[in-house]
């Protein structure tokens, strides 16, 4: 009842209640139930991206096997709608009966979720129906109810897995803790995934016509905490040009990054459509769409990850794979990697304008910086490998 409220006036809301009411139509038309599924289940995008290593390698195996991948947010969904390895839905809302209904009508022979995501209908269902659910990817901490005096429901979620590959050592300790052995530590699977979009990214000429072979720094995933402090570099360093992609681009938004920029900026949609040509007095350049940013990191020489000032920084790695050193802001302690790639010099956390211009500076030619990213996500690849040779067998 509050999504469908908040729908009224936030159109992922919006999104969210629209694209589930044709989602049983779209199921009954295009699946058999007679036939056994590959169930991949993800969160959103970030998640799907993860995963999507290791559900490509199984249909590279047995390309044979048909696939159901479920999003639950509408920012993975309407991306990843027309994936062409797999039939994309909506996850129903989690109930007994939309449990029981589902999953009777995808029948599936696994289902494999990503990083986190535990609903306890379809957990239970599974269970009761003898499927395996492998959790891939997961990262726990202590704060979690799971690991609390009043979680013993979270903890009979948890029970319904039959093996959890986590990324590190934290995470299988506190599930040993609490009774549940069936786990090893096999890494995080983005790095398969960054790594494998860093060999072959997607070609974006427009964009290599807009820098016109000018050192760029990258934006990605930013929100207004961190615009504020971007706005200050252009005017101080006119031979850069500056890519920003928002995490909302919703157009408010867009609008106010241009008020931001008194160098001028240009909208990539008026930019693609032949509507604008750059001026050589436009360095900024804003991606008012989803889905470009992995490829855009081949362009540029440093990144600036949004998040930071929010709930935590978005991905890091897909920066770094291309060799760009990255800067953030404070709140990271979430983030291994971020830790990490601070620690062998590859990314630097600020707090400041000032902080900023520090950061960008020490970056801007930083060959050793772009070499430690680069080599930190080609030394952690190879988690999707283990996690196939166990579930195959």
């Amino acid at each position: 009842m509050l999504i469908r409220i908040f729908s009224l006036f936030n159109p992922k809301a919006k999104l969210f209640i629209k694209g589930r009411k044709n989602s049983y139509t779209q199921i009954v038309q295009r699946i058999n139930p007679q036939e056994k599924h590959i169930w991949f289940h993800f969160a959103s995008l970030g998640e799907f991206e993860q995963g999507r290593p290791v559900l490509e390698k199984l249909k590279t195996l047995y390309p044979a096997k048909k696939i159901v991948v479920t999003f639950f947010s509408p920012s993975g969904y309407e991306i990843r709608k027309n994936y062409a390895l797999a039939d994309v839905f909506y996850l129903p809302f989690d109930t007994k009966k939309n449990a029981a209904w589902f999953i009777e009508s995808i029948n599936p022979e696994m289902a494999i979720f990503t990083k986190y995501e535990f609903w306890h209908f379809y957990f239970k269902a599974l269970k009761d129906r003898g499927i395996p659910l492998y959790v891939i990817s997961g990262i726990f901490r202590d704060s979690q109810a799971f690991f609390k005096w009043y979680g013993s429901f979270y903890r009979n979620i948890l029970k319904a897995v039959t093996y959890f590959f986590v990324q590190n050592e934290e995470s299988e300790n506190l599930l040993k803790s609490i009774g549940l052995n069936n786990v090893t530590i096999n890494g995080d699977t983005r790095f398969d995934r960054v790594y494998e979009n860093a060999q072959e990214p997607k070609e974006l000429p427009l964009i290599a016509q807009f820098i016109d072979g000018k050192p760029t720094l990258i934006c990605g995933s930013t929100w207004p905490e961190d615009e504020k402090l971007l706005a200050a570099l252009p005017a101080k360093y006119p031979d850069w040009k500056f890519i920003i992609a928002p995490h909302e681009i919703h157009s408010s938004h867009i609008e106010s990054i241009e008020k931001q920029f008194p160098v001028g900026s240009l909208r990539f949609s008026a930019f693609s459509s032949g509507n604008q040509t750059p001026k050589s007095s436009q360095q900024i350049l804003i991606i008012d769409n989803i889905g470009m940013l992995s490829a855009l990191y081949q362009y540029g020489k440093v990144a600036y990850i949004g998040g930071g000032f929010g709930a935590g920084i978005h991905n890091t790695l897909e920066a770094a794979a291309f060799g760009l050193p990255v800067i953030f802001g404070p709140k990271y302690d979430k983030f291994q990697e971020a830790k990490d790639l601070i620690a062998i010099g590859a990314a630097k956390s600020i707090s400041s304008t000032e902080e900023l211009i520090s950061a960008f500076n020490a970056f801007a030619d930083n060959k050793n910086a772009a070499d430690a990213a680069k080599k930190y996500v080609a030394d952690k690849k190879g988690a999707t490998d283990q996690i196939i040779s166990m579930i195959t067998k």
